[in-house]
């Protein structure tokens, strides 16, 4: 598809040089994701599950995975919930 001179002169303008698309937002499922994800990774490099009684890193990592559980909607997780964290 050939695009029409003047539609490629206004895309070659120095002042769009630094326009950027808007970034979007992560949601709340993308941010449990991430941080089911990085349980994950704690939990395989332990080889248990993270307790309420450890350092300040595995206290917060053992409060989300609470957290976590206890959504009803984690069934969106599952796909990356690798250890069966979940269940």
């Amino acid at each position: 598809m050939e695009w029409p001179k003047e539609l490629l002169e206004i895309f070659d303008d120095p002042l769009l040089d630094d326009v950027r698309p808007k970034a979007v937002a992560p949601t709340s499922n993308d941010r449990m994701a991430h941080r089911l994800i990085e349980i994950s990774d704690w939990v395989e490099a332990h080889g248990r599950e993270p307790q309420p009684n450890g350092d300040l890193n595995e206290k917060m990592l053992f409060a989300s995975l609470k957290k976590i559980r206890s959504e009803a909607n984690n069934y969106s997780l599952k796909m990356f919930d690798r250890l069966n964290l979940l269940d």
